[in-house]
C-alpha cells in the first residue's frame, strides 16, 4: 500500500497460494494501525472481494479503479502510482528475484530498498 507520493504505508509478503483479497486485508489492517484519518483507498480490480470487508471492519471506502472500455491503450487513473513504486524497487538487484528464505527477510529487503529511495529523494 502506497500513498500518492509512492511511499510505502503497508506491506504484506505472503506465499503465492494466498489470494489477492486476503493479502489486501493484511495490508489494510497493518495500515489501519498507523494511519487513522485515511478514508478512501484506490484498489485494483483484483481486490473487489475486500471492498465490503474494508467498509465493515475499518470504515474505509475502497474505490476500484476500472479499466476504461476503449479498444486502445489508455493509462488507468491512479494505477500509475503503484506501478511507479514497483519501478523504483525493481532497480534493486535483491528484489529482481526472490532470493530470501523467509517472509520477514523479504519484507526487510523491500523496506531497505524503500528507505534508500527516500534518502535519494532528500538529497
Amino acid at each position: 500500500m502506497v500513498d500518492t507520493l509512492g511511499l510505502i504505508w503497508g506491506l504484506a509478503v505472503h506465499p503465492a497460494d494466498v489470494q489477492d483479497a486476503e493479502g489486501a486485508k493484511q495490508v489494510l489492517l497493518h495500515a489501519h494501525r498507523s494511519v487513522k484519518r485515511l478514508r478512501v483507498v484506490w484498489v485494483d480490480a483484483a481486490y473487489r472481494a475486500a471492498v465490503d470487508w474494508a467498509w465493515v471492519w475499518l470504515l474505509w471506502l475502497l474505490e476500484v479503479v476500472v479499466r476504461p472500455r476503449v479498444p486502445r491503450f489508455v493509462v488507468q487513473p491512479k494505477r500509475w502510482i503503484v506501478e511507479r513504486t514497483f519501478g523504483w524497487l525493481n532497480r534493486y538487484r535483491a528484489l529482481s528475484k526472490d532470493y530470501e528464505r523467509t517472509i520477514a527477510s523479504s519484507a526487510a529487503v523491500i523496506y531497505v530498498a524503500m528507505i534508500h529511495v527516500m534518502i535519494r529523494r532528500l538529497a
